[in-house]
């Protein structure tokens, strides 16, 4: 049964006999500004590296000066052999640029998520979420024992028609993207707060996205709200501006000393290799000392928005380095994305069940690092094509 299930899953072979399949494009370079496929070179509209730090020369000397002392991995989970002092102060620094007590390191941004909302709410309480949050927050909220409940996408009126309706007692717990990852809008971070405290419910944002790009000095969407005090646990990732791999949680000494024991994804999964966790201790110092870099890319950001917008594309509601483009049909989205391609442009296609259908897009973004020629470039041929498409 198993193979006749495999066997019949033909989607990607039909796409590839009509090329225009979209995914697992092989990279042979650094992921930069250009980066190299199948020997050319090609503009990337599709990193989430949103300050360019992936080549910087800082993080890669702080993950080669790792290496040399403590080795190419940890051979363990931070429960048992596997906490290194670098792990430690590294959770030091996270917890001090975030404004939280304390902070944990997981292994990838997904496990901290499966392990942080899986653990903290039990059988008699509640997670809500909203209806657009990313795929971990979800699987995240189907391993944990609460009840789920969804609200509509950064509708607070949605929001609290939810929490009006729970029972008194018990956790509350509201866990939302405080960046939404696929078109860019910030949550309505002071009105959830605001209701928040009406039903005594709890906030965990999910920055993966906000880090590095808004707040005083990229610390993110609390920050940017001036609400870091008013969320219980905020998530990162080093995938993003932090240029590396891994994640962590930001909250008081009581919840991280309760995660450090009951995070199944924490305990069981081994922990981030000593490089990783020194690119990211360097990576925050970048941040802190070069506040030219997220200068830098909001104004490509603007700039690019601008053109966008000019030459009829529907951006929506971004507000971030994010910018959808919607074009509304999944063919027409492949068709995009692979032409695109062959002219020397890297962008990434959406579409369901990352996006509803009819909401298909395709996700261009923006690092610091981009020139305003590199940018040009890129839309003049998103414009060409598109037009030739039918698209706008």
């Amino acid at each position: 049964m198993l193979k006749d299930k495999m066997k019949a899953f033909v989607e990607p072979q039909k796409l590839e006999e009509a090329g225009i399949y979209p995914f697992f494009r092989t990279i042979e370079s650094e992921q930069d500004t250009v980066v190299k496929i199948k020997g050319k070179d090609v503009l990337m509209f599709g990193s989430n590296s949103y300050l360019g730090l992936t080549t910087h020369p800082k993080l890669k000397e702080a993950a080669k000066n790792a290496v040399d002392k403590y080795g190419s991995g940890t051979a363990g989970s931070r429960f048992l052999n596997g906490t290194l002092d670098i792990h430690l102060q590294l959770e030091e620094k996270l917890a001090k640029f975030i404004g939280k007590e304390a902070a944990l390191v997981f292994s990838t941004g997904f496990q901290v998520n499966l392990g942080v909302i899986s653990s903290l709410p039990g059988r008699h309480d509640y997670i809500i979420l909203d209806e657009l949050d990313h795929a971990c927050i979800l699987d995240g909220a189907r391993l944990s024992f609460a009840r789920v409940k969804k609200y509509k996408h950064n509708n607070m009126d949605s929001l609290e028609k939810v929490l009006r309706e729970l029972p008194e007692g018990g956790i509350k717990l509201i866990v939302t993207d405080g960046v939404f990852s696929m078109e860019g809008d910030i949550v309505d971070l002071p009105s959830m707060v605001r209701i928040a405290k009406k039903y005594n419910a709890d906030i965990m944002v999910d920055d993966a996205h906000g880090l590095g790009v808004i707040g005083n000095q990229g610390k993110g969407t609390s920050n940017h709200f001036g609400l870091t005090d008013d969320v219980s646990l905020v998530m990162g990732t080093f995938s993003k501006s932090l240029a590396s791999i891994g994640g962590f949680i930001g909250a008081d000494f009581d919840t991280i000393n309760y995660l450090k024991h009951y995070a199944r994804s924490l305990i069981f999964s081994a922990s981030i290799a000593p490089s990783n966790a020194a690119s990211v201790i360097a990576a925050i110092d970048i941040i802190e000392q070069e506040p030219e870099r997220i200068e830098k890319l909001w104004k490509n950001t603007n700039h690019a928005k601008k053109r966008l917008r000019d030459i009829g594309f529907n951006t929506g509601k971004s507000e971030t380095p994010i910018i959808p483009l919607f074009v509304g049909d999944e063919l027409k989205t492949f068709k995009l994305t692979r032409t695109l391609l062959d002219l020397g442009v890297f962008v990434n296609p959406v579409i369901n069940p990352a996006v509803p259908k009819g909401d298909e897009l395709i996700r261009f973004s923006l690092m610091a690092t981009h020139t305003i020629d590199q940018i040009d470039e890129g839309i003049d041929k998103i414009e060409k094509v598109s037009k030739d498409l039918g698209i706008i």
